[in-house]
């Protein structure tokens, strides 16, 4: 039983670090007048539309893209689930 759990707490730590790593990858595209800055995580970090940063319009597309992403992740959950599957933390 400690065993599992200790195997839980590593796994744990090792999902904490590549989010970690995957918030610092980031990646800028332009076109026109409009920059968009993007993390590894898909979090917008920057959108800039003819010299005027839009917080408004990141922050909508951010929440949409997180409510999608529990959308799908609980769609999986109950796929993963009818296979008989058990994954840990999931």
């Amino acid at each position: 039983m400690l065993d599992k759990l200790k195997a839980l707490n590593d796994f744990r730590k090792a999902q904490s670090g590549i989010k970690k790593q995957m918030e610092a990858i980031t990646v800028s595209k332009e076109k026109g007048d409009t920059l968009v800055v993007v993390r590894g995580d898909k979090k917008i970090e920057k959108l800039v539309i003819n010299g005027e940063e839009k917080k408004d319009l990141r922050d909508l597309l951010n929440d949409t893209m997180k409510e999608v992403d529990k959308k799908v992740e609980k769609q999986l959950r109950g796929q993963i689930s009818d296979l008989g599957i058990n994954i840990p933390g999931l």
